[in-house]
């Protein structure tokens, strides 16, 4: 089975937005775990406007599935994962203003600075993952970093498969195909959600884990807002 592994930047970002502690991003990964959740995802930013440094420390001992920490591997980021040393640690070269994440890694152009990175990971026994778009050359360059897995990039798929085109599989497909062959783990994400997984989880072979934050907290604000409404309704009878 594929792994789960839900990214609760929104839940950060909804706490953040009213100040105090709701929601309580503690029990809220608590609870994911608790409802079958396979590991819990975090992506701070250095202005960390969703989660904040401090969030990915409170959570290391709550974390009792997989603990995955993403991001561009600038100073402070590297400082904090070798101190909460989590699972794994996901490579992503966003800018520091980026809304979120819209590319993966040139593995060729930098490769020696991976290289170096994942180096230094590794030492301290955290899996590595490198955020990479669904390109041939781009797994070659992975495999040549020492990384332990790469994350396909899908916000083409998802937006292809969208309007229809399921072609928008392939390619994705076959480097998934490509980075087993080479000894590499495949992860993916960014953009699926329950109108794409399944398809997504079918064709892609050898599908380690998938990190899925944005569609899974909005559709749980969808598919639970009935449930809520009618509890207050309840209450005010």
């Amino acid at each position: 089975m594929t792994k789960l592994s839900v990214n609760v930047n929104k839940i950060a970002t909804l706490r953040n937005s009213r100040g105090g502690n709701t929601p309580n991003l503690i029990q809220v990964a608590k609870d994911i775990q608790n409802f079958g959740g396979q590991g819990i995802t975090i992506h701070p930013r250095p202005d960390q406007r969703h989660i904040r440094y401090q969030d990915a420390h409170d959570l290391k001992p709550i974390v009792e599935t997989e603990y995955n920490i993403e991001g561009n591997p600038i100073p402070k980021f590297m400082e904090l994962v070798l101190e909460v040393k989590p699972t794994q640690v996901t490579l992503v070269p966003d800018a520091e203003d980026a809304i979120t994440s819209n590319a993966g890694w040139d593995t060729i152009k930098h490769k020696d600075f991976l290289k170096e990175v994942i180096s230094e990971f590794k030492k301290n026994d955290i899996r590595t993952s490198i955020f990479v778009d669904p390109v041939a050359e781009m797994i070659e360059g992975a495999a040549l970093t020492g990384a332990d897995r790469i994350e396909l990039y899908t916000e083409d798929f998802a937006s292809e498969y969208a309007k229809g085109n399921k072609n928008a599989i392939e390619p994705y497909a076959l480097c998934a195909k490509q980075a087993t062959e080479l000894g590499i783990g495949v992860n993916a994400g960014h953009d699926l959600s329950l109108d794409n997984i399944a398809f997504f989880k079918e064709n892609i072979p050898g599908l380690l884990e998938v990190s899925i934050g944005h569609a899974l907290i909005s559709e749980s604000i969808y598919l639970g807002l009935e449930n809520v409404v009618n509890m207050y309704l309840h209450r005010l009878k």
